[in-house]
């Protein structure tokens, strides 16, 4: 490697630590660098990550209300529009018929002379027929499409629910991708500089080519692992977009949140005491009771079948000859003999019966689910806890006093290396115990109070 490529990738590794806004205790010092291929090689990161005034910056709250006009949200929508459209099929009496027809036609002996509608020997006949339901069944099946529009509501806020959750995971995904961009160019920053360093202590003797060439390959993968960081950041900014259908070049998005406030363990004390009110509260719950109130109504209405309708109907005659003014009245009732519905009984019985069977799992899957959320939660709690107050001060300490000892001659490159990768590997592990806190903390405020008022908590 020649001295100019050796000096294109150095930087200085950030030791000590500052505690920002978002409860990180990472420490972010000005860039130095050198080389205008390196510097061509990082504009486009920077174009995307710094504070620029061509950036857009991208709150939480934006975000979950995009969420709740995205492709998924308008398909539940035209869901619920069926549903309504299925009330007003249901709530109507069956429709008249209007029959006519001319009977008595004289094939053998002719029909005679004279107008055909006066004096032609032909029955001539226009009637009315509707039927005549019985049993309640008009009201059986609008109360049944009826709860299946209560259902399709509580569906669409289901999926209001779901996309929110959605959107806040890739919210906090690509807010650390962001953070782990940043982290991991810090890393390169040190990295390159120490080996900038390196050659010009091979070239005064005071170093080995072999130590040099193991300082500049960690420059090398740093800057490798800075590439890689920028591709996860991009993907997850294109993840967001598609979520969220926002205007705008997604890659010049900047986030306009800080990480949630880490609360106290003791918070969550009264918690589990209101799962229950809040699983009743669940948009799938009460989606799953209201279909149980539908298959109960068509149960109903199964049932009600064993009630005949009956169809009456008049006809009036006209039959030159005869007379002008004949009258026919008539009524057609089923006759249930060897069969009483038992089949359309028997299914629908098995509908209802599924129905509540599915409520039942509905219930303990939304159950679960909360307690496995707020499970996770405390334990993500006392994670990044541990990580910021104890396990990053203590690899931060433990990096600079080895940068020190090692600029003394008191400790080996070996040595500092793996100080150096303690950190690093400290740091990401820190970054990613602060994405699991926010984003079970913010699952578990969606699943249990207003989309606004999540929002406003997590902003604090």
């Amino acid at each position: 490697m020649s001295e100019r490529e050796g000096a294109d990738t150095q930087v200085r590794f950030r030791s000590g630590t500052t505690s920002d806004k978002r409860g990180m205790s990472i420490r972010h010092l000005p860039v130095q660098r050198t080389g205008f291929a390196f510097l061509g090689q990082v504009l486009g990161a920077c174009l995307v990550l710094s504070g620029s005034a061509l950036a857009q910056p991208l709150s939480l709250q934006q975000t979950l209300e995009a969420a709740s006009a995205n492709w998924e949200v308008a398909l539940s929508k035209r869901n619920l529009q069926a549903a309504q459209a299925d009330v007003i099929a249901a709530n109507r009496a069956p429709l008249p018929v209007l029959t006519a027809k001319t009977a008595q036609i004289d094939l053998q002996h002719g029909i005679g002379s004279g107008g055909l509608w006066r004096d032609k020997r032909v029955d001539k006949s226009i009637g009315m027929d509707w039927t005549w339901e019985r049993g309640d069944k008009r009201q059986l099946r609008t109360q049944s499409s009826e709860s299946m529009v209560t259902a399709s509501q509580r569906d669409l806020q289901d999926t209001l629910t779901q996309q929110h959750l959605n959107a806040l995971t890739l919210y906090f995904d690509w807010m650390a991708q962001q953070e782990r961009l940043r982290a991991t160019q810090s890393i390169a920053d040190s990295a390159a500089e120490l080996a900038r360093s390196a050659v010009l202590r091979e070239k005064a003797g005071d170093l080995s080519a072999q130590d040099t060439a193991r300082i500049q390959i960690e420059a090398h993968r740093a800057n490798a692992e800075v590439r890689s960081a920028q591709l996860g950041l991009e993907t997850a900014a294109l993840a967001l977009a598609q979520v969220t259908r926002l205007p705008g070049n997604p890659l010049s998005w900047q986030a306009a949140q800080s990480w949630p406030t880490l609360l106290s363990p003791e918070t969550a004390t009264g918690l589990p005491s209101q799962i229950e009110a809040w699983v009743e509260q669940r948009p799938a719950v009460l989606a799953a009771q209201a279909r149980v109130t539908a298959a109960q109504a068509s149960l109903s209405l199964a049932q009600s079948q064993k009630k005949s309708d009956i169809t009456w109907g008049g006809s009036a005659d006209h039959f030159p000859g005869t007379s002008n003014r004949l009258l026919e009245l008539r009524m057609q009732v089923p006759l249930q003999w060897g069969y009483g519905y038992e089949g359309e009984i028997a299914r629908a019985e098995a509908l209802y019966q599924q129905a509540q069977e599915w409520l039942e799992k509905t219930r303990l899957g939304a159950r679960t689910e909360l307690l496995t959320l707020l499970q996770a939660w405390h334990s993500a709690t006392a994670r990044a806890k541990g990580y910021d107050q104890n396990i990053l001060p203590q690899a931060a300490r433990v990096a600079a006093q080895a940068e020190l000892a090692y600029h003394k001659g008191a400790l080996s490159l070996t040595d500092l290396l793996d100080a150096r990768r303690t950190l690093k590997a400290t740091q990401l592990e820190a970054l990613d115990a602060r994405n699991e806190h926010a984003r079970t903390w913010g699952a578990l405020l969606l699943l249990t109070r207003p989309m606004n008022e999540t929002a406003l908590v997590l902003s604090q």
